[in-house]
């Protein structure tokens, strides 16, 4: 048994929390020593996180095996969201190269999108991977308004948009064009819906700080788009959905995890501004939290709805 760690715990809010998790469990701080973390996803079957250490350009891994930390990529293209695909390749928004990419068993890196109608994106920022293989990201112009995360430049686009990549095609499609910043996106667990935040109150005075829920055709268009939830604590950034439909967010104060009907159920405090998170583990009960510096993690009896 490890001690708890000062500012963390479990605030509940509403009584279906409380079976969200054993009442020993603690949160965990399994590494620091970052700028800004982001992008964790789960590698089930080598049992490794790999996530993005976006200002110092790399991309670390934590081993769960034995519990080490290494650099997995670095330079990293000033990295961000990572999600995993069907076949279990990494799959990363790069913001200095303004692109999505697709790493290969063998290493090889695979530009997947870098532009839409000629034009350069501004600084992919998070992604998620249908069952039927198409790759939807976020492109918020945060990689391109300072040096910090990325590289100053130009929004070639005109906008903030959320972008579907066809996986027989490879055609870039936009399908929601009415965001300030959309960021964390993810799939309900029979991917008839689809939930993208909008953190737009980074630097719009009284801009949205929400998520919003779209229906997702066969086609994959979106419809709908509705409010779901607005933040409470500073901003939702990453999060992800569990097995039964609840979500899990980031937040200034932690993770905050939402019933499908929208109701805020309960926290999960953390002492650092979380960024983004996922569920892994042996059996995807396990919560990896990026938060700020560090890399945190905490057992649920709730199971993550898919990978990545």
């Amino acid at each position: 048994m490890f001690g708890e760690i000062e500012g963390t715990g479990f605030d509940v809010l509403d009584t279906r929390f409380a079976a969200c998790f054993v009442g020993h469990a603690r949160v965990e701080r399994l590494w620091t020593g970052g700028r800004w973390l982001e992008g964790p996803a789960w590698f089930a079957p080598s049992r490794f996180l790999v996530w993005s250490d976006i200002p110092n350009n790399r991309m670390m891994r934590f081993d769960e095996t034995g519990g080490s930390v290494s650099v997995f990529r670095q330079p990293s293209n000033n990295s961000n969201g990572n999600t995993v695909d069907s076949q279990g390749r990494l799959v990363t928004c790069e913001h200095l190269t303004r692109r999505v990419t697709r790493t290969d068993f063998d290493g090889t890196v695979q530009v997947i999108a870098d532009r839409y109608q000629g034009k350069r994106f501004n600084s992919p920022n998070d992604v998620v991977v249908k069952s039927d293989g198409s790759i939807w990201f976020t492109d918020p112009s945060y990689g391109i308004m300072h040096d910090y995360e990325g590289e100053c430049g130009e929004e070639e686009i005109g906008g903030c948009h959320v972008y579907r990549v066809d996986p027989q095609s490879g055609d870039v499609r936009k399908v929601a064009g009415d965001f300030e910043k959309p960021n964390g996106l993810a799939f309900s667990p029979d991917e008839r819906l689809l939930y993208v935040a909008d953190t737009g109150a980074s630097h719009l005075e009284n801009g949205p700080r929400h998520i919003r829920r779209f229906s997702v055709s066969d086609e994959g268009m979106l419809s709908g788009g509705d409010v779901f939830a607005a933040c409470t604590s500073g901003l939702f950034d990453g999060f992800r959905i569990d097995r039964t439909g609840r979500i899990w967010a980031s937040a200034a104060d932690g993770v905050h995890c939402y019933d499908p009907d929208g109701t805020l159920i309960g926290k999960i405090r953390i002492p650092e501004i979380v960024s983004n998170l996922t569920f892994g583990g042996a059996k995807r009960n396990r919560l990896f939290i990026t938060a700020t510096s560090s890399l945190y993690a905490v057992y649920l009896t709730a199971n993550g709805s898919k990978l990545g």
